[in-house]
């Protein structure tokens, strides 16, 4: 067992979730915990150490990692190789290369977004139009 002390707003939003269902708090605030744990995939130590260092950088490096795109050559050669994939003509080996750009491209967007989330926490206004495309 375990205690734990939340914010009054947090308390008062539980409390009143708790009435509309005829839950008690701690019912509600379970509820809500395992859903969000079921649903928040856990990264790897080294990536959440990266991804917590970035509100230390300045404004001006989060919005370089904001602004960040995939190379070129690698966005075109992911789109080749997922053509093959689709078609059915793709080796093991360009399988494994198209994994490989896949997770580069997924970790550029989740530290893009930490960085736009960081800035947005700063005051800025971080507009998805105003980000180049990887296109």
């Amino acid at each position: 067992m375990y205690s734990l002390r939340i914010p009054d707003d947090v308390h008062q939003w539980a409390e009143k979730v708790a009435k509309q269902n005829n839950q008690t708090v701690d019912e509600v605030l379970m509820t809500y915990v395992r859903l969000v744990s079921e649903n928040v995939p856990v990264l790897p130590t080294d990536e959440e150490a990266e991804l917590a260092a970035l509100k230390y950088l300045s404004d001006d490096a989060l919005w370089t990692i904001a602004r960040e795109t995939m190379a070129q050559n690698d966005a075109e050669r992911m789109k080749i190789l997922m053509r093959k994939n689709s078609d059915g003509s793709i080796t093991d080996n360009e399988f494994t290369e198209l994994e490989n750009l896949v997770e580069r491209g997924q970790k550029l967007t989740l530290r893009k977004s930490e960085a736009m989330a960081i800035l947005t926490e700063r005051g800025y206004t971080v507009s998805l139009k105003d980000m180049p495309s990887s296109e």
